[in-house]
């Protein structure tokens, strides 16, 4: 029987609101910097938590980092949407860049707290705050690198679904936008109910059925290079 590990999923609940906060602000920013102001007039470039957060990507984030014996966290906000006909790159250069610009934004701040973090590791106390800072930190760093991959996905809302309708022909991505209405469907197939089905049907190794964990896993990769030590980064990440 798996059991849940509260104290790690608070804590990947508080660096999702913190780490959603900066990838959206790091769309508006980009926005802002190639000439489009609606974002700052619509009060999304600020690091306010409540012009940020969706509902919906919120609770997909509680339910992962609430689910037994594999906690994980990543989810999405609340969509920035800049006037392509203000950018001085041009409409589909600049919504490109835009689209990218938060989950780049994410993976460089999960770089750079992992980097920090293995410096600080080795001088790390022994008494229950600085081992569980280290968790922290190594649990934001992974929550930021998660929320790269998961929102690369081409599947609405997250971003990956602005980058390929943004880089696919009109034909295509008129055909492509019709996918939209369906995409938080879509995401509960595949991260809940194709799950939930391999289990029962005893299938559940598949790789499909499997897409939380192998970002998951993507992410804690990419920290344990930095690390050099890939068993220290799953201690730190999981111990209680």
């Amino acid at each position: 029987m798996y059991e849940i590990n509260v104290l790690l999923a608070l804590m990947i609940i508080v660096s999702f609101l913190l780490a959603i906060v900066l990838h959206e602000y790091g769309h508006a920013l980009m926005a802002s910097f190639l000439g489009d102001t609606t974002p700052r007039s619509e009060g999304r470039q600020t690091l306010s938590i409540r012009s940020h957060l969706d509902a919906v990507g919120t609770l997909f984030c509680v339910l992962l980092a609430f689910q037994p014996g594999l906690a994980m966290g990543f989810g999405w906000g609340k969509p920035v949407k800049p006037d392509p006909w203000k950018m001085r790159v041009g409409a589909n250069a600049g919504v490109l860049i835009v689209a990218w610009a938060g989950p780049l934004f994410s993976l460089i701040i999960g770089l750079v707290v992992a980097l920090l973090t293995r410096f600080i590791t080795p001088y790390r106390g022994d008494n229950w705050f600085s081992l569980h800072l280290v968790q922290l930190l190594v649990v934001f760093a992974s929550v930021n690198i998660c929320l790269t991959l998961f929102n690369l996905l081409p599947i609405y809302p997250l971003d990956g679904y602005q980058i390929l309708y943004t880089l696919l022909p009109s034909r295509q991505a008129v055909q492509f936008a019709k996918s939209a209405p369906y995409g938080l469907f879509i995401i509960l197939l595949l991260f809940f109910f194709l799950p939930f089905l391999g289990r029962l049907a005893n299938i559940g190794d598949f790789p499909l059925f499997q897409l939380a964990y192998y970002i998951w896993l993507g992410s804690v990769s990419l920290i344990s290079v930095l690390f050099g030590n890939f068993p220290l980064v799953l201690a730190l990440y999981s111990m209680r």
